[in-house]
């Protein structure tokens, strides 16, 4: 299997000039978004808090997370992005494709929209 990428903004709200653009890792089986500390520092997106997350390794670690505008593929969500340590890669996690409804299609690991977000 290959890996996706996608081309991701990250704004600390709709008004600000500053940003964060990058080439991102889509990652389903994060939750959360993820991107190096001193870039989001620099996007002028704040800390808002601390949670433990549990990587691929099994072990569990502690990263600040701030909320920012997440902007991909011409659609636009909100969500929790994780302050990862520098340098590490931009991860896009799943909340981010799914508010959006965006999917990975297991074939071809290539992004596709789905017709219709579930509300049930």
């Amino acid at each position: 299997m290959g890996l996706t990428h996608v081309t991701v903004t990250l704004r600390p709200n709709e008004k600000s000039r500053k940003k964060f653009e990058a080439k991102f890792l889509v990652d389903t089986g994060a939750t959360d978004s993820m991107a190096p500390a001193s870039k989001l520092k620099q996007a002028g997106i704040r800390k808002r808090g601390r949670m433990a997350y549990q990587l691929a390794n099994g072990s569990i670690v502690e990263y600040d997370f701030g909320l920012a505008e997440i902007e991909f593929m011409g659609e636009i969500t909100s969500g929790r992005v994780i302050f990862g340590p520098d340098p590490s890669e931009p991860l896009l996690g799943v909340t981010a494709l799914e508010s959006v409804g965006v999917t990975v299609d297991p074939a071809t690991q290539r992004l596709k929209r789905l017709p219709a977000i579930s509300l049930k």
